[in-house]
């Protein structure tokens, strides 16, 4: 199953499961989720609280989450996450941060 085919899923069970959801809800979800990937990898770190695996296995569940949510933002919104995650993906493979340390920290009239 590919992006878009599964943001159409979301949309559809997200509509049968959540009347008058307001845009602000996956993006608490979504950041609510990056707070259980941090909790998970800092547990890791710290070799506390489960195995490796557990925490592994909680990161990507939180990862996945986090996508979830963001794609029903984007449906709310009437965008397409896919195109987001391509367009966003084609500016940053040309950032080449060791030889541009700077690289887009200045206005577009600024940069070479």
């Amino acid at each position: 199953m590919n992006l878009p085919e599964i943001q159409k899923e979301q949309d559809e069970w997200s509509k049968r499961n959540f009347d008058n959801k307001k845009p602000y809800q996956p993006i608490l979800g979504a950041t609510e989720e990056v707070g259980e990937l941090a909790h998970a990898y800092l547990k890791m770190e710290q070799g506390i609280r489960g195995t490796r695996a557990e925490h592994e296995h909680a990161m990507k569940d939180a990862i996945g989450d986090c996508c979830i949510f963001l794609m029903d933002l984007c449906n709310q919104m009437g965008w397409d996450f896919s195109e987001i995650i391509d367009e966003t993906w084609s500016h940053v493979k040309k950032c080449n941060w060791k030889e541009d340390k700077l690289q887009d920290t200045l206005p577009k009239h600024v940069q070479k």
